[in-house]
């Protein structure tokens, strides 16, 4: 295994998810916000799963968005 080329890859692949997923969070929350689902002051707890079935890996990170 080429070590440089598999770390490179795994940081491509993380900033994609990065702004890809920073992009619809902040349409979901635009949206509720606008249909008065959400307030501005809320927490909103977020969750993401990390799977590589081929690996074996499924990874659960919790956390939270704060709105103010």
């Amino acid at each position: 295994m080429n070590e440089e080329i598999f770390n490179l890859s795994i940081r491509k692949f993380l900033k994609m998810v990065g702004v890809k997923s920073q992009h619809e969070i902040e349409q979901a929350v635009n949206k509720a916000l606008a249909q008065g689902v959400i307030s501005g002051k809320d927490s909103l707890p977020v969750s993401v799963n990390l799977r590589i079935s081929t690996v074996r890996l499924d990874v659960k990170f919790d956390g939270e968005i704060n709105l103010e």
